[in-house]
């Protein structure tokens, strides 16, 4: 049997018998989220609780004073950066800047694999918050939140994950990079689900995971519609499918014209948004 073939069986199986190892959320976002989710909580504390992981601390810093905030006067301390970010983003932010931790692995092919995986998601986050931003500028009505959106960009192929993990264990696979992708194309939505349920997120972010593939424009404008946009900047979907889907969207307005990322605006903000992540 192929190591293909093989992989292919046990993650069936694994999945249908819910034996498949899912990856748990950073320490420090567990900490974030469980204060985030006290009512009583105050800026100060949720400062403290950051504070645990210098690396999240620096990057919160760095959000603060970032187009992503609307950037004002420059924050040098994270009491400063918590106060703008405020409670009501703080968790969806703070756990998208510590998701990087998840994406390791002590085997060179599969760490290989998983970088990639990381930087298309930094992509992703980076095209859809920029035209989420584009899109609420033009539409004050919209409902839709640029911390809940950046958080399900990071996590909307988060699914492939464990299938990469599961990988180390038939390393003739990565020969195969063709069988990778649509072994993940096939499997990742499911798993998906299974992560971002086990997590406890909302269920805004549910669709995103499980429908971000599909080809097709909602009615109305979700946050998997601007995940689609960045598929399509990255060449995901067939040509005609794009064209499709992109025609919908600009008369959606969700973007001014095919070529968005060329508008000013949109590829202003996109910099912004990835200079976060490096």
């Amino acid at each position: 049997m192929s190591a293909q073939r093989a992989l292919l069986i046990i993650l069936d199986e694994k999945i249908r018998s819910d034996r498949l190892v899912l990856p748990t959320l950073p320490d420090i976002a567990l900490k974030v989220r469980e204060r985030a989710d006290d009512p009583q909580i105050s800026l100060q504390q949720m400062a403290d609780v950051i504070s645990q992981d210098p690396a999240l601390s620096a990057r919160m810093i760095k959000v603060a004073n970032s187009a992503f905030m609307g950037r004002s006067i420059q924050v040098n301390s994270l009491n400063q950066a918590v106060t703008r970010i405020g409670l009501s983003q703080i968790k969806n932010i703070a756990i998208a800047m510590a998701m990087e931790q998840l994406f390791v692995s002590q085997h060179k092919q599969v760490q290989q694999q998983l970088d990639r995986l990381w930087r298309d998601s930094v992509q992703t986050a980076s095209v859809a918050v920029a035209c989420l931003q584009f899109y609420k500028a033009r539409h004050r009505t919209c409902k839709l939140n640029t911390d809940v959106m950046a958080l399900a960009a990071l996590i909307h192929n988060i699914g492939a994950l464990p299938v990469l993990i599961e990988a180390e264990r038939h390393p003739d696979v990565f020969g195969h990079p063709a069988f990778m992708q649509v072994l993940i194309d096939k499997i990742a939505a499911i798993v998906g689900l299974k992560i971002i349920k086990s997590w406890g997120f909302g269920e805004e972010f549910m669709p995103v995971v499980e429908h971000w593939r599909k080809p097709q424009s909602e009615l109305v404008p979700g946050y998997t519609d601007f995940i689609r946009l960045a598929a399509i900047n990255r060449n995901y979907y067939a040509p005609e499918q794009a064209q499709a889907l992109l025609a919908n969207y600009v008369t959606q307005e969700l973007v001014p014209v095919p070529e968005f990322m060329q508008q000013p605006e949109i590829a202003g903000c996109y910099q912004d948004v990835r200079a976060l992540f490096q």
